[in-house]
């Protein structure tokens, strides 16, 4: 497959999946998610791949949500609200492999739901986790609230949409949303000591313990589906609006004014 967005590799039966717009942060696009579903799936169910990790290119940041420069009331894809986000959360929870978030730098709003979403979450003392939504007139309802309170607890999730606060690599393994966390120069040994650890255990137990897990938490898929449709409602008001506004014109938002 020939990628725009992302890079493709396989190493020792591990397939690393990276988001490469390092120059916006890796923040993502519609192409972008277009690209990550058909990369998660051809990974998903290549025999000779035990494990998948995601990534995003450069120091800087593993993601850091949608690209607010493709953002206006829409985004520039496909899907409810212009990105195919219910799509891309679904594909990382049914491929029948394990999907290890790599985290070198900034997780923030899409970025930091799909960690949450992600099997395993490994990062380097240089990450940083957060949620920035309500900031932008933007929010995640779906995975990135009711499962993220799953995976960090409900105060914890409150705490991280309602004051949009940013959290450390050790912060992030004490709530639950990373597994480990280690020394910058050692990330990249230590994910693929993990997945090629994963790809020595049966395909098909790892399979059955991941679809086992999901049963859980599937009714999340309603609630995200749900969600996507009110965000769409709420991306045509002039308060969604006042966030992407006050951002180019670098200064601070004024959502009162518009709050209905």
């Amino acid at each position: 497959m020939d990628f725009q967005d992302i890079l493709y590799e396989i190493r020792n039966g591990v397939a690393w999946i990276t988001i490469n717009r390092p120059e916006k942060m890796n923040a993502f696009r519609g192409t972008t998610c277009d690209e990550l579903i058909k990369a998660l799936n051809k990974a998903g169910y290549d025999k000779s791949v035990g494990c998948i990790v995601l990534g995003g290119a450069g120091d800087r940041a593993f993601c850091t949500g949608g690209d607010q420069s493709a953002h206006d009331g829409n985004y520039d894809g496909r899907g409810t609200i212009g990105l195919p986000m219910e799509e891309l959360h679904t594909a990382i929870r049914d491929v029948p492999k394990p999907v290890i978030a790599r985290v070198q730098g900034f997780a923030i709003g899409g970025g930091n739901v799909l960690c949450t979403i992600c099997d395993l979450t490994i990062c380097s003392d240089k990450a940083i986790f957060g949620q920035v939504g309500p900031k932008m007139g933007s929010v995640d309802p779906g995975y990135g609230t009711a499962f993220l309170a799953r995976v960090v607890g409900e105060k914890k999730a409150r705490e991280m949409w309602y004051l949009n606060k940013r959290y450390s690599g050790a912060e992030a393994v004490a709530m639950g949303l990373a597994n480990v966390c280690v020394p910058h120069e050692q990330l990249d040994a230590t994910v693929q000591e993990w997945a090629e650890t994963i790809c020595e255990r049966s395909p098909t137990a790892i399979a059955i313990a991941k679809r086992s897990f999901n049963m859980d938490t599937a009714h999340q898929a309603g609630i995200a589906g749900m969600g996507m449709y009110a965000l769409k409602l709420y991306y045509d008001t002039e308060e969604s609006r006042e966030g992407v506004a006050a951002l180019k014109e670098k200064r601070k938002p004024d959502f009162r004014k518009y709050a209905k």
